[in-house]
């Protein structure tokens, strides 16, 4: 089982969840992005049906997959606000 983190960053003039190297949609404010993150971070452990996947990397590279519905990573949500 694979790891997922979902951190929560100041991003474009409000803020942002990102994982790995994508943002979210901005939000307004921390605790909006908070919520959202939360939400996505359960919703990834979620079991659903294998079915086929299509993604690009990041070198424009078009993939296509099958994904096991019942073969989700952890994760988890963390917050550098938390430190302060």
């Amino acid at each position: 089982m694979s790891d997922i983190h979902y951190q929560i960053v100041e991003h474009d003039g409000g803020w942002a969840y990102k994982v790995g190297d994508v943002f979210s949609e901005t939000y307004p404010n921390h605790d909006a992005a908070l919520t959202a993150a939360r939400d996505a971070s359960a919703r990834q452990e979620l079991a659903g049906d294998t079915q086929g996947i299509r993604y690009q990397d990041r070198e424009g590279v078009w993939h296509e997959e099958i994904s096991r519905g019942d073969d989700r990573p952890h994760a988890d949500v963390v917050d550098g606000a938390d430190a302060r």
